[in-house]
């Protein structure tokens, strides 16, 4: 878990950047019919974008903070909505 979610922990923009692409790639594809759902993207970009509000609280409040134990909740409802949002967006109609 660390390989993938590492590169994220403490640095909120980081977070922040992956939640403008996916919104980027909602604004892109809205519509035009190059996707089935482009609203299944904003999914993402709002699981990616509360995770950065969450993520900055934790740097500015709390630094010294090691042990992450909010991240075993946070890091699958993150991983469940970019599944289901690309699922949507790409795949059901």
């Amino acid at each position: 878990m660390n390989t993938i979610v590492g590169p994220f922990i403490q640095n909120p923009a980081g977070i922040f950047l992956v939640s403008g692409l996916f919104f980027a790639a909602y604004m892109l594809t809205k519509g035009k019919s190059m996707i089935a759902n482009p609203k299944g993207l904003l999914w993402p970009a709002t699981a990616w974008a509360i995770w950065a509000i969450w993520e900055f609280a934790i740097v500015k409040l709390s630094p010294e903070a090691n042990i992450r134990v909010d991240l075993l909740l946070i890091v699958p409802i993150v991983a469940i909505s970019v599944l289901w949002g690309l699922y949507s967006a790409f795949v059901a109609r």
